[in-house]
């Protein structure tokens, strides 16, 4: 497994508990608002951190820190993602997953076999507008409506998250996401923020909605999904 950042405390991270956050790197999309450019387009250019070390780190933060959040880049698209979980278990942490969605066959391994106690999974449009979204024309939309079922079906806590970008989100996808994933699940709207080094080098149409805006998004999503909350605002 290949872990290319390590944040070692988060209190925001993993909903309920003192975690640290592991970076894996590569990512299939090029969603344009992405902050994490280097790991999604070359993180072969970060220097690695040797697995050793990182359970060392584990090993001695055991009693202190209770979770630990796999994110990335996309971490399912590494075949040993399995292993190393099963691995992180071995020392009694709690483990959440941060992914795109696009990898239904392994989500389904991890939840089929109890390696997963969280997972956070990025909506980012509604399916009409998801190809623009994440940057990938031949986008199969069904991977990601079979992503959304395992979790609406899996019996661990989960969240459903969108960051939302004035110039590529709208009232009308809003509609769209609350009848599409419409449940008691958690979903956050989450405030996108400019910066220095976005996967979209032109960004100048992308910009951060106001707050009075990200509110109303809310009101629009909130007959189908009742626990929507605005995170980062």
């Amino acid at each position: 497994m290949q872990i290319y950042g390590l944040n070692k405390l988060t209190l925001l991270d993993f909903p309920g508990h003192l975690a640290c956050t592991l970076f894996t790197g590569g990512c299939n999309f090029r969603c344009p608002f992405c902050y994490n450019t280097s790991l999604v387009l070359e993180p072969t250019k970060i220097e690695k951190i040797p697995i050793e070390e990182i359970f060392a780190f584990l090993r001695q933060r055991k009693g202190r820190l209770e979770g630990i959040c796999i994110t990335g880049g996309e971490p399912t698209l590494s075949t040993d993602l399995p292993e190393f979980i099963s691995q992180l278990r071995t020392l009694g942490y709690l483990i959440k997953l941060d992914t795109n969605g696009s990898n239904p066959d392994m989500l389904s391994f991890l939840l089929q076999n109890h390696l997963l106690d969280y997972v956070a999974m990025d909506i980012k449009n509604s399916p009409q507008s998801y190809k623009k979204t994440v940057g990938v024309s031949n986008l199969d939309q069904s991977v990601i409506d079979k992503s959304v079922e395992l979790l609406k079906s899996c019996g661990i806590l989960y969240e459903f998250r969108t960051t939302v970008v004035a110039g590529l989100h709208t009232e009308e996808d809003f509609s769209f996401i609350g009848k599409w994933l419409a449940g008691d699940c958690a979903y956050y709207l989450q405030s996108f923020q400019k910066h220095s080094d976005l996967v979209e080098e032109n960004s100048s149409d992308m910009s951060t909605f106001s707050q009075k805006e990200m509110e109303h998004f809310r009101e629009v999503v909130l007959p189908w999904l009742p626990n929507t909350k605005l995170r980062g605002i």
